[in-house]
C-alpha cells in the first residue's frame, strides 16, 4: 500500500479545516505500520481514504495495487477492516454478526475456532450492545479477520481491553504478518506500537513529523537518561559542567533531577561524586532508554487535544 501527497479538507472558504495536509505512507507486504498521534492529527481519515469509506481531494493512493476510491468492490474481499467503534448492529448477536460477515467471503476462517481463539464463546448468544467493550472489540477483530484478507486495516485495537485481551490482540497481529498479512493500525498506546510494529509514522496537524521503526525513532537526540533523587534546588548548571561534553542536567520536578547523554560507568560516577561533593545522597538511581512516547511527545507537545 502507498499513499502519496494526500490531502483531505473539510468544509469550504474561511470554515475549511485540512484534516490530511500532503501525507505520504508506504506499508510493505507482511509487515506492520502503525500511525501515532495526538487527537485531531487525521488518523482515522487517512485510514478511511485508504479503506475507501472517504473521498480525497488530492494525492495518490494504492491499495493492494488499486485506487480504493475507484474500485471498492475489488478490493472488499481482499482486506479487512475493524473500525472505531465496531461496526456492528446494536441487536444482533456476536455469533450472528460474526456468521454474516464469513457468508460473504469465498474462504473464510472456521468461525468457530476464531469464536474460541477470541474468547468470544460465553457471549456467543448475547447482543451486540450488552457486550463490554473489550468483547466488543474482539468480535469487531474477528469480523475484519475471519475473511482471510490480505491487508487488515485497524483502528485502535485495543481500545478497552483489559491486559489479558491486549496480549492476545497482539499475538494475533504477530500471527498475521507471520502468515503474509500487512497491517495498519493507529493506536495511542506507545509500548503497542513499539511491540508490533516494523514501521511508525507520528502525525500532527494532518502531516507527518517522524517516520521510521520504532528503534530509528528513539536513537535519535539522548539516547539514554538518569534519574535519580536528591535534595532539591541543587545547581544542575553545576552538574552538567562536571559532566562530559554533550551531556545535559535539569531538574524537571523538585528533588528529581534528570541528566541525559550516553550513561556510562564513568558518567554515573561522576554523578554519584558530584552529589556527595554537595553533601547530598543520589537516591532511586535510574537509567532509561529514550521510549517512543518521549519521542512522540517532543514532537507533538504536551498538552491535552480535544
Amino acid at each position: 500500500m502507498s499513499v502519496r501527497g494526500l490531502v483531505k479538507r473539510y468544509g469550504s472558504g474561511s470554515g475549511a479545516v485540512t484534516a490530511v495536509d500532503g501525507l505520504d505512507l508506504e506499508l510493505l507486504p507482511a509487515s506492520v505500520l502503525a500511525l501515532l498521534g495526538p487527537n485531531g492529527a487525521g488518523k482515522t481519515t487517512t485510514v478511511e481514504i485508504c479503506e475507501g469509506f472517504v473521498d480525497r481531494d488530492a494525492g495518490d493512493v494504492r491499495v493492494l495495487g488499486l485506487d480504493p476510491a475507484g474500485a471498492p468492490e475489488a478490493l472488499r474481499a481482499r482486506m479487512g477492516v475493524m473500525p472505531q467503534g465496531g461496526g456492528a448492529y446494536p441487536g444482533v448477536k456476536a455469533l450472528e454478526m460474526l456468521r454474516v460477515v464469513a457468508a460473504c467471503s469465498a474462504h473464510p476462517l472456521d468461525v468457530s475456532w476464531l469464536v474460541d481463539v477470541l474468547g468470544l464463546r460465553s457471549c456467543a448468544g448475547t447482543p451486540y450492545k450488552r457486550l463490554s467493550g473489550g468483547q466488543q472489540q474482539r468480535l469487531a477483530l474477528a469480523c475484519a479477520i475471519v475473511g482471510r484478507p490480505e491487508l487488515v486495516f485497524l483502528d485502535e485495537p485495543t481500545a478497552g481491553m483489559d491486559p489479558q485481551g491486549r496480549r492476545l490482540v497482539w499475538d494475533l497481529v504477530a500471527a498475521l504478518r507471520r502468515d503474509g498479512v500487512s497491517v495498519l493500525l493507529t493506536t495511542h498506546l506507545m509500548d503497542e506500537a513499539e511491540a508490533l510494529a516494523d514501521h511508525v509514522v507520528i502525525m500532527d496537524a494532518g502531516r507527518a513529523v517522524a517516520a521510521g521503526s520504532p528503534a530509528e525513532l528513539c536513537r535519535g537526540g539522548h539516547e539514554q537518561e538518569l534519574r535519580f533523587r536528591a535534595r532539591p534546588g541543587m545547581d544542575v548548571a553545576d552538574l552538567a559542567a562536571a559532566l562530559p561534553d554533550g551531556y545535559s542536567a535539569a531538574e524537571p520536578v523538585a528533588g528529581r533531577y534528570l541528566v541525559q547523554g550516553r550513561i556510562s560507568p564513568p558518567v554515573l560516577a561522576a554523578v554519584t561524586a558530584w552529589c556527595a561533593g554537595q553533601g547530598a545522597l543520589a537516591d532511586d538511581v535510574q537509567v532509561t532508554r529514550r521510549s517512543l512516547e518521549d519521542v512522540f511527545l517532543e514532537l507533538t507537545g504536551r498538552e491535552l487535544r480535544s
